[in-house]
């Protein structure tokens, strides 16, 4: 197909969809900070401090997608007068706004934990009376791996979680869910209205940093289809082409919805290797206006991130089952500079792996050497 994608972004989401697009002849060209990024081997990279930026990139490419929902809205403006850009300006903006996307949750029915809108110390306090403590306050815009928040647990933080997030100027203050587990779905829509869904994604978190996903959710049978309910919701609400991402706490009520990322998501690298189709390449076909792949899982899978350090790849590539993915990335404390997707042929073995890797990896963040894998 000859056709070329323009890419907001050139970290490890942008390489990964830029690897998933050379497969079907598509190019792709980068815009991003530096031309020293984890997509620099696959394409053009159009550094975006440069005069004329913006105008050469949209001059790059046919059509155009993001890695990052906080793709300033500006540069999205500039493109759309001349090309197309998925998913929808509407999607992007919604989601780079906490309340607007509150807002659009509760117009479709999906159930989110009670919330305020706070923007003075005055409201802040109103807020902990009306939802009670312990909430949870957030920069509207903004944020990313838990930055931007505050967990506010006793009345004499007020003081303290304003003077941290005040300065922001919105925030949103929300009802601490009492969640057992999280999860995430990941579905995709193609041009004409086509839409197919991913298992569930158990996600364990570390100091707010994504450790490891377990797909199928285990024990997520009767969570699935109400999952899909929601996710199709936003899609055809937003008229939205390609990859979403809904982020759901499983609670005794039953699913709230935490956020919404109109992009492909950590949480759905292990369909790479464990899935039909992944997401990377579903997301290409969609905006290509290809036909969508399937989304059935070929095998139980654990994804791991690698974080802050290399492991050593002779170490990981010993475990039976184990696909490595490295981002060309400098190490640095808390950054995401890889995964590993584990899928021995017998899923039985996942608990043994994990363990394992607990002991090799320098981060091992949630994993430990007698966790449990269910499946």
């Amino acid at each position: 197909m000859d056709k070329t994608i323009g890419i907001f972004g050139g970290g490890q989401l942008g390489r990964m969809m830029a690897q998933a697009a050379l497969p079907l002849n598509i190019q792709c060209t980068f815009l991003e900070a530096s031309t020293d990024c984890p997509s620099a081997q696959l394409g053009q990279v159009i550094v975006n401090q440069d005069a004329n930026a913006i105008t050469q990139f949209i001059a790059s490419a046919d059509i155009f997608i993001l890695e990052f929902e906080n793709t300033p809205l500006a540069e999205v403006d500039a493109l759309i007068q001349q090309k197309n850009l998925f998913p929808p300006r509407q999607a992007l903006a919604i989601a780079q706004n906490r309340l607007l996307e509150k807002a659009l949750f509760d117009q479709l029915d999906i159930p989110v934990a009670p919330y305020r809108a706070v923007d003075s110390l005055e409201s802040l306090e109103q807020a902990a009376q009306a939802l009670g403590l312990p909430l949870v306050l957030k920069t509207t815009t903004g944020g990313y791996d838990g930055k931007g928040q505050f967990v506010l647990r006793t009345a004499a933080e007020i003081p303290q979680a304003w003077a941290e997030l005040g300065p922001a100027g919105s925030l949103i203050a929300e009802s601490f869910v009492n969640f057992s587990r999280e999860v995430s779905i990941i579905a995709v829509r193609g041009q004409n209205g086509d839409v197919k869904t991913w298992p569930l994604a158990e996600n364990h978190h570390h100091h707010g940093i994504l450790s490891h996903s377990i797909v199928p959710a285990p024990n997520s049978a009767a969570l699935q289809p109400v999952a899909q309910e929601y996710i199709t919701r936003l899609l055809q609400h937003l008229d939205y082409v390609g990859v979403l991402t809904l982020e759901l706490f499983v609670t005794e009520q039953g699913l709230f919805a935490n956020e919404m990322a109109p992009r492909v998501h950590n949480s759905g690298h292990w369909s790479i290797e464990g899935a039909e189709c992944s997401q990377f390449e579903n997301h290409i076909r969609a905006v290509a206006g290809l036909p969508l792949g399937s989304t059935a899982v070929i095998r139980p899978t654990v994804m791991v991130n690698i974080i802050g350090q290399y492991p050593k790849t002779e170490a990981i590539l010993a475990l039976d089952g184990a696909h490595l993915h490295l981002y060309n990335k400098t190490e640095r404390v808390g950054r995401k500079i890889g995964h590993i997707t584990l899928m021995p042929q017998d899923a039985a073995q996942l608990t043994t792996l994990c363990q394992a890797l607990a002991t090799i990896l320098p981060e091992p963040l949630a994993l430990s050497s007698d966790m449990q894998i269910e499946l």
